[in-house]
């Protein structure tokens, strides 16, 4: 028992001494710890008398008790107190066997009647207020509420200050509530009643309430209280914070059913401010159809003034051709039945005709109808309809999930599909490329806060042709709503335009090419004849035995052909079409390499002049497209000098403050400078001014695309730089770029060693695949003297079928460019299917980058650039078989 968390009490013996454990300490109040110990009718005295049957019962019958919520005024905090027990009353026997004394369990449950009994009467009081028409009404409910149930407050009275009504109960005349102190702003108040002599109700208790409390009736935005709420206090309870937030809630529902009357009062108010002010027709008729009051708005939207119109029948205003369907919606009105949109005409008294949407109803043996003007919003729909049906852009609804609803006859025209065809079906049905995407699209719009989505996709037609269109699809109101373009000309004239740019770069490019070639023809030519005249010159002293010049003329015919080998390389990169990554590149070295190109190019009426400035800064740069750019800047300085001049290419290290990075459309920083400068004719300021617009040029036709200045001034810009033009008519031209500095790492590049033949093959296998016979021949020859076995074959069929066969073989070198039906790399490819470690030397007359198509090697791919010297291929040849001897490990055939 005293470790239990219930509330219990033991009474022993005759005068049932008082024993109870921790948890009913509470109950007691006051009372802990003196009660220990003592008789309970002691104890308990205030209510013995209520419970003291249950006692005899249990002591003297041995019979158990049980009461629920049952109402004891204890006195337990120096008053008498309204609480709620749930408790029962157990016999306890003796050693002997008899009834010595009894066991209470108790549950005081005090505050949970008390709050069921608030919440009900603040239910009753809703429903009392919710009947209420008048501001009277309201305080009767007051009243009658809190006389049926005053056990919480046993009167209640309700002034309000506009209101002439006597505060209840008002037995005497000088019982005046004090709520003078509320409407001059105090919000709760009580009141003593020790000066007041009314005859107070007592409610269900036998004293009258000692106090009372007045609160504020307030209504949000009234800066005062409308009324003062009086409640007679229980005498059993103390006014505490609880009770006091249970009358506000009071005073606030009183408030919220005087605001709904008053807002009630408003509407009848608003309701004839609206017969008076609304653009809506409004009347009242007869059954048979003889008007009654109309309006003002039937003057503004009719012309008709009231009396014109009052008395005379609905028939004389209605269109002709309206009557009939007229009367029959008067008819359905007779019989009960409410009008909703119903639409006829109505003639004006300048003799036009408004067309009137009306909706009726049949109240008090009357129709009372409200009208609206539908003629501009008719008309408005009309032309919709008609930009619908005659737009030619596509237009199409459909739901979230892509169901089509409707397409305007544009749909129809363009891609061949009706309406009857298409309603219904889901719009990706007819998307014939791209589906997932466009999926993904929809799935995007059908989220909720979807915006305008702009995109393109490709359609199929009835007939089977595809066409693109441009979309704008709006979401709204749970609806996808596009409109379609046809773009398909458009693309294909676009595709094609942008090819026709492509073939003119690569013309200009080409143009560039011709203008080198065409430079260094005679020095190509000089070089052939040095390599022939001492390859003749050998061939003769051999045969006349004389030997001790012949390293003179290998020398001299190795020399020329290296040179040769040199200016083709340089041919294939300038003509080349890929575009290739920027690298760190030092400006002045790619100057001084591009050198004697550059002279040959221009030719002897020029005179070239370099200046490099010293310690010049790195920039992060494509090589190859800066190399085009100043070939074409050279070029053009040529042709501006048809009389000869000075050709100057200087470099520099510049810093743009913000003044200079203005004027350059740059921002502030270092640069690296690469200026060409001529003498020659200059340019005038238009011309300036178009100089890099694309396919412009002041060359005659056929001498020029048009297109050099424009793709220099767009490889500039791309690379963070800027191009400028400094010239003057007759006093020459100066085009700078200007391009970042690169602050990152620099690799050097060294300088090559001169390379040795490192002969040592044992006997490994090598297949050699090229349709050249005297180039296959010299691949033999070398490897045979390099000590290892070398098959043959002259094309790539051939060749496969060595590859396929059980053969070992070590290494396949072979030529990209074959006959048979295969090139270099398809029978590579080949014979890996059954060679899978197989190492592969391709050789190529091409650019390095152009052996494989798409510019990808695979594993164990490597390529040498023809011409190369028997020292190149023997070194690579070892190199690529020690290779595959080292990650052979424990051996096996390839």
């Amino acid at each position: 028992m005293l470790l239990s968390r219930f509330d219990m009490w033991l009474g022993w013996g005759e005068d049932l001494t008082f024993f109870y454990n921790d948890a009913y300490i509470p109950t007691l109040g006051s009372k802990h710890p003196t009660a220990l110990g003592q008789p309970m009718s002691q104890v308990w005295k205030e209510v013995f008398e209520d419970v003291k049957d249950r006692i005899f019962s249990v002591m003297n019958d041995g019979v158990a008790t049980w009461d629920e919520q049952l109402l004891l005024l204890l006195e337990r905090n120096g008053y008498l107190e309204e609480t709620y027990h749930t408790f029962s009353y157990s016999p306890l026997t003796g050693s002997a066997g008899a009834v010595e004394g009894l066991m209470c369990v108790v549950s005081e449950e005090t505050d949970r009647v008390i709050s069921e009994r608030r919440i009900k009467q603040l239910n009753d009081l809703a429903a009392a207020l919710l009947k209420a028409q008048r501001r009277s009404d309201v305080t009767q409910a007051v009243h009658d509420v809190f006389a049926h149930d005053g056990r919480d407050f046993p009167f209640a009275d309700l002034t309000l200050f506009e209101l002439t009504d006597r505060p209840y109960p008002g037995s005497d005349d000088t019982a005046f509530w004090p709520v003078a102190d509320i409407e001059r702003g105090e919000k709760q108040k009580v009141i003593a009643f020790e000066n007041l002599k009314p005859d107070l109700p007592t409610g269900p208790w036998q004293i009258p309430p000692r106090e009372a409390l007045m609160l504020a009736v307030e209504q949000p935005g009234e800066p005062e209280a409308i009324g003062a709420l009086v409640l007679g206090l229980n005498p059993y309870r103390i006014l505490d914070d609880v009770t006091r937030d249970f009358a506000s809630l009071i005073a606030v529902q009183i408030a919220g059913a005087l605001a709904t009357i008053d807002a009630l009062s408003a509407q009848r108010r608003d309701r004839d401010r609206l017969w008076s002010l609304s653009q809506d027709l409004m009347l009242v008729c007869d059954f048979d159809g003889i008007i009654r009051s109309v309006n003002p708005s039937a003057t503004r939207l009719l012309g008709w003034q009231e009396d014109e119109m009052i008395g005379h029948v609905l028939a004389e205003f209605v269109h002709p051709e309206d009557l009939p369907s007229t009367a029959t919606e008067v008819e359905k009105l007779a019989q009960g039945i409410t009008t909703l949109s119903f639409e006829n005409r109505y003639r004006c008294r300048d003799g036009n005709y408004r067309l009137l949407d009306w909706n009726a109803v049949p109240d008090s043996g009357r129709i009372h109808a409200v009208a609206r003007d539908i003629t501009r919003e008719r008309q408005l729909a009309r032309d919709r309809e008609r930009i619908w049906a005659i737009s030619p852009i596509v237009k199409v609804v459909t739901t979230t999930e892509g169901i089509i609803n409707a397409v305007n006859p544009s749909w129809t025209k363009v891609l061949g599909w009706t309406e009857a065809d298409t309603v219904g079906r889901n719009i990706l049905e007819y998307v014939a490329e791209e589906q997932d995407a466009a999926k993904r699209r929809l799935g995007r719009l059908a989220q909720p806060d979807a915006k305008v989505v702009e995109s393109q996709s490709v359609f199929r037609a009835r007939d089977g042709s595809e066409h693109r269109f441009a979309w704008t699809t709006v979401p709204e109101g749970g609806m996808l709503y596009l409109f379609g373009r046809d773009i398909t000309t458009e693309t294909e004239a676009a595709e094609a335009l942008a090819s026709a740019e492509e073939a003119l770069r690569q013309s200009q490019k080409m143009e560039a090419v011709g203008q080198l070639t065409g430079g260094i023809a005679h020095d190509f030519n000089n070089l052939l004849a040095g390599i022939l005249g001492n390859l003749e010159l050998l061939e003769l002293r051999i045969s006349q035995g004389r030997l001790e010049a012949l390293s003179r003329h290998l020398e001299t015919a190795q020399g020329a052909a290296k040179r040769a080998a040199a200016l083709t390389q340089r041919l294939l990169a300038f003509s080349r079409r890929q575009t290739l990554d920027p690298t760190p590149v030092n400006i002045n070295q790619l100057v001084a390499g591009l050198e004697d190109l550059l002279r040959r190019t221009v030719g002897p009426s020029a005179e070239i002049e370099v200046v490099g400035s010293g310690g010049l800064w790195t920039t992060l740069v494509d090589r190859y497209q800066l190399e085009n750019a100043l070939l074409n800047l050279c070029i053009n300085a040529r042709d501006a000098m048809p009389d000869g001049g000075r050709l100057t290419i200087e470099t520099a290290n510049k810093w743009l403050d913000e003044r200079m990075a203005r004027d350059r459309e740059l921002p502030p920083g270092q640069y690296v400078s690469l200026c060409v400068s001529d003498t020659g004719t200059g340019m005038t300021p238009e011309v300036i001014a178009r100089a890099f617009d694309p396919f412009f040029t002041t060359k005659p036709l056929g001498e020029g695309t048009g297109l050099g200045l424009s793709m220099i001034y767009g490889f500039v810009r791309q690379s963070g730089g800027q191009v400028r033009i400094y010239s003057e008519v007759g006093a020459g031209t100066t085009m700078c770029l200007y391009l970042p500095r690169y602050m990152g790492a620099v690799t050097e590049t060294p300088e090559p060693e001169p390379t040795q033949i490192e002969l040592g093959g044992h006997g490994e296998t090598v297949l050699v695949i090229d349709d050249e016979a005297s180039v296959r021949s010299l691949i033999v020859d070398v490897l045979t003297d390099g000590g290892y076995h070398v098959i043959e074959a002259a094309d790539g069929p051939s060749g496969l079928k060595v590859l396929q066969s059980d053969l070992r073989i070590d290494l396949l070198i072979t030529d990209v460019g074959l006959p048979g039906g295969m090139n270099g790399r398809q029978v590579a490819d080949a014979g890996r299917v059954h060679r899978p470690r197989l190492k592969i030397l391709f050789i190529t007359g091409y650019a390095e980058n152009a052996v494989v198509g798409n510019g990808l090697l695979g594993q164990d791919m490597h390529v040498i650039t023809k011409p190369f010297g028997i020292e190149a291929i023997a070194n690579k040849v070892r190199d690529l078989i020690d290779e595959g001897d080292k990650s052979a490990g424990s051996g096996g055939e390839a």
